[in-house]
């Protein structure tokens, strides 16, 4: 038995545009951009998406969306997701980027956010 639960949105934009591109989403949203610390590539969009992080990403490639699943047993998450479908692209560290069906990208991680958030809002598979 593991959990999981949808953590996060994000806006892939090419690496020279990131900036323009959280600075329209901020204003758009009405949500306070700010850059991660350690991780310069992300820049929050603080209460964007109550519940879920919203995170403009800089990428070097094509703009798109993914979202993060995050979860207490990543094994048993990308093997439950594989099963119903999705493909492995690529892992990096402890994030495995699957194929959802349909061609969306979505990644599998650890749990990220606060330990009662997780609790709270984390879905039970057997």
């Amino acid at each position: 038995m593991h959990r999981s639960r949808l953590f996060g949105i994000f806006i892939d934009t090419p690496a020279g545009q990131a900036g323009q591109a959280a600075t329209f989403w901020s204003a758009a949203l009405g949500a306070p951009a700010r850059p991660v610390a350690g991780e310069e590539q992300f820049t929050t969009l603080d209460g964007a998406l109550p519940g879920l992080l919203l995170d403009v990403q800089a990428i070097d490639g094509e703009p798109r969306y993914h979202v993060d699943i995050e979860t207490d047993d990543v094994t048993a998450e990308v093997a439950r997701l594989t099963a119903l479908g999705a493909e492995p692209v690529s892992r990096w560290l402890e994030c495995h980027t699957l194929r959802a069906p349909g061609g969306h990208l979505l990644c599998v991680v650890p749990v990220h956010s606060e330990p009662e958030t997780f609790e709270r809002l984390a879905r039970v598979w057997p």
